[in-house]
């Protein structure tokens, strides 16, 4: 059985500041698959080694 890396966890501090840069809105940490969610806008951002990506254009649509 092969291991899923495991995504090294966001500062809390910084978890309190960011926003969804679409709605303006709060997001969701999903530690085990590595994203912040948005779920005002239906969006995924990825957190590649640590760091969010918070790009409308690198998110996932997500179903409501």
């Amino acid at each position: 059985m092969t291991e899923k890396p495991t995504t090294p966890p966001l500062d809390p501090r910084l978890l309190s500041i960011l926003v969804c840069p679409v709605t303006k809105g709060p997001l969701i940490y999903d530690r085990e698959a590595g994203e912040l969610i948005s779920k005002r806008a239906g969006l995924a951002f990825p957190v590649r080694d640590g760091i969010p990506i918070m790009l409308p254009d690198e998110a996932r649509r997500i179903e409501a």
